[in-house]
């Protein structure tokens, strides 16, 4: 009876489960091995390279028996490399060692024996037996050549084209660009990355959506942001291996499929010259007194462009910033680390790793009186006055149970009596106080604050401005925290004249625009096309609206108006243009008392507008004279490049003979 049972079993296996069982058989036989693809260019708004790679050789072992056999070490209780392979693995790891010694580049860092062993990875720590180990990439013409020639005394060995990461040696946008890093660093922190493993597990996976461990990834900004695109599609190899998951030959290639471009809306010129703007502008504060005294602290600046009509970012700026090259090395060395590690990301989306000023300010900072023009616009709207009721301004306002709390006008000025208009050309605390924050504590109450915060968020303040960037923060109602204000009524009326509530440089430039455009808040655009290798449109991006206020028109030439603040910067600018400087104070707890930050906010020309403009220098003092002179230069590089009035200056400059 059993023998018939075993025959019975014998007869199915062989003809009814024999073709699906062989294979399974032939898919435990094979594995496949992913070749990474050629990332795409990231080009600025004029073509230039901001981001790209290149053609590099490297050289690749295929591990063998004769390296990796192994004895069980019965006191250690496991596996153990023999030691006629330890000694064969040696002896290769010196031969490799004094041949990369003899034909590399002489100035290249040399590989030893011991960097050799670890790239074999002969236990196992980082791959399986099966997976070609790279032992060195950026091989010399010498070291191919060497090699391919004898290459029959290496088994296993085999040369690989790859790419290369490099970056703009003149530090365009860094941050905004952002940087690479091999896959198998980013098993933490990156969500993109998580759902792309969990995608690898699947028994039915892509093999051209696997990923190699020391594949280079997008780690930060546009690298990040457009990961997928930039990446392509790996090839893959198919390796049958041996019952001890070691490689017996290749058995299938199939090609990977290069990256998209990603051409950016960064033109160079400007953000060289914004850049270089508010690296100048940190310096001069340094040795220049504002308001009495100089400002050592500021060491740090941040500004952004943006386009009114279609949301284009022409300058985004983080400074200082840094080589984003020295990431594309084999390790990121610790003294390297130690200078970046405090601005590597971007301040003007986060205030993370972003840079500090001398008393620790992040790049996220109060508004100061950028937020009058829309604390304005608000009581318009809510009805707490007219367009043309008069206030008297003393010079001070009064708050708090039995008016024991007060603010005062910056320089204790006086204005007298002022409409709207002027109350936000003059920037008048007592105004915002009395007017607005008071008025509108007084109409809502309890829900006060949730009126205002509502405005806030239609103006891009304290939601995101769905730019994509990542790590994008959307700032901060820090007046809502007890330890700041005490009370909503307190809250609210410290958030009238722009000391509380933190928010991004990207979403001041957002907000600046949305007040531009009456009410029109668009999308910050960082990309406008993405092409394929052969330069043919993948996708284009246009002007995106996102949400839309209704204002009565009669307040829109208020604000209009009233944003007319005198700085000395721009006495001979030639365009008629809306702005407003700000100073947020700030407490120290390293000088234990409030240091003033400086902001601006501007667009131009003021009817017709085209381009917004934010600047934050933490630390700076007054913004009239810390931050509006690199506005200024931005203005006048964007007049340059493009035209204010439509008119690219440097055509007529070029006309003329002249130069800029």
């Amino acid at each position: 009876m059993i023998f018939c049972i075993i025959i019975i079993r014998l007869a199915s296996l062989q003809f009814a489960e024999g073709a699906s069982l062989a294979d399974e058989e032939t898919k435990r036989d094979v594995k496949t091995v992913p070749l990474a693809a050629a990332r795409g260019v990231i080009y600025a708004a004029n073509g230039e390279k901001l981001a790209y790679s290149s053609s590099v050789q490297s050289l690749y072992m295929m591990l063998t028996k004769e390296y990796t056999a192994k004895v069980k070490d019965k006191e250690q209780n496991k596996d153990m490399l023999t030691d006629e392979a330890r000694q064969k693995s040696d002896a290769l790891a010196a031969r490799l060692a004094a041949e990369f010694a003899k034909y590399s580049d002489p100035a290249a860092k040399q590989l030893s024996k011991e960097g050799v062993l670890d790239a074999l990875d002969l236990e196992f720590k980082r791959n399986q037996g099966y997976v070609p180990r790279r032992i060195k990439a950026d091989l010399s013409q010498k070291e191919i050549a060497y090699f391919m020639e004898h290459k029959d005394e290496y088994p296993g060995l085999s040369i690989v084209e790859e790419n290369l990461r490099h970056y703009n040696n003149d530090t365009i946008a860094v941050q905004t660009v952002g940087y690479v890093k091999p896959f198998k660093s980013t098993e933490t922190g990156y969500s993109i990355y998580t759902n792309i493993r969990n995608a690898m597990k699947q028994s039915d996976a892509d093999p051209g959506l696997v990923y190699k461990p020391d594949e280079s990834v997008g780690a930060d900004g546009l690298e990040l942001q457009y990961q997928r695109e930039l990446r392509g599609k790996n090839g893959y190899q198919e390796i049958s291996v041996d019952p001890q998951n070691m490689a017996k030959k290749v058995e299938k290639l199939v090609p990977p499929v290069k990256g998209y471009n990603i051409w950016s809306t960064i033109n160079k010129n400007i953000q060289l010259k914004t850049e270089q703007a508010v690296t100048d502008q940190i310096k001069w504060l340094h040795s220049n007194a504002v308001q009495g005294k100089t400002h050592p602290d500021a060491q740090t600046g941040y500004a952004v462009a943006m386009e009114v009509d279609t949301g284009n970012v022409v300058a985004m700026a983080n400074m200082p910033d840094y080589d984003t090259n020295i990431w594309t090395g084999e390790k990121l060395l610790p003294e390297d680390w130690e200078k970046i590690e405090t601005n590597y990301q971007n301040g003007t989306v986060t205030p993370k790793s972003s840079g500090r000023s001398g008393n620790d300010f992040e790049s996220v900072v109060f508004l100061g009186s950028t937020i009058k023009p829309l604390s304005v616009l608000i009581g318009l709207n809510e009805g707490l006055f007219s367009t043309t009721e008069t206030y008297n301004d003393k010079g001070i306002a009064y708050f708090g149970k039995d008016d024991k709390s007060s603010v005062r006008n910056s320089s204790g000025h006086v204005y007298n009596n002022i409409r709207p208009a002027k109350a936000i050309e003059f920037s008048s605390n007592a105004f915002m106080i009395d007017m607005v924050g008071e008025r509108l504590y007084n109409k809502y109450k309890g829900e006060a604050l949730n009126v205002w915060d509502s405005y806030l968020k239609q103006f891009g303040l304290g939601v995101s401005t769905e730019s994509g960037l990542p790590k994008e923060y959307p700032g901060e109602f820090n007046y809502r925290r007890e330890d700041y204000t005490g009370t909503d009524q307190a809250a609210l009326v410290y958030a009238s004249f722009g000391q509380q509530g933190k928010f991004t440089p990207l979403q001041l430039a957002q907000y600046t625009a949305t007040l531009a455009n009456e009410g029109e808040r668009i999308k910050p655009q960082l990309v406008s096309r993405i092409t394929d290798a052969d330069g043919k449109l993948v996708k284009s991006f246009e002007r995106e609206v996102l949400n839309k206020v209704e204002f009565d028109p009669a307040y829109w030439s208020v604000i209009k108006q009233g944003m007319n603040s005198k700085v000395e910067a721009f006495d001979d600018f030639p365009y008629d243009f809306a702005r407003k400087t700000g100073t947020s104070e700030q407490w120290s707890s390293k000088a234990r008392a409030n240091r003033d930050n400086g902001v601006f906010i501007a667009y131009a020309p003021r009817d017709k507008p085209k381009l917004a403009v934010a600047v934050v220098i933490p630390d700076g003092g007054f913004g009239s004279q810390s931050a509006a002179p690199v506005a200024r230069k931005i203005f006048d590089a964007y007049d340059w490049e493009y035209g204010l009035d439509g008119i690219p200056k440097k055509s007529l400059a070029a006309s003329s003979g002249e130069t800029e």
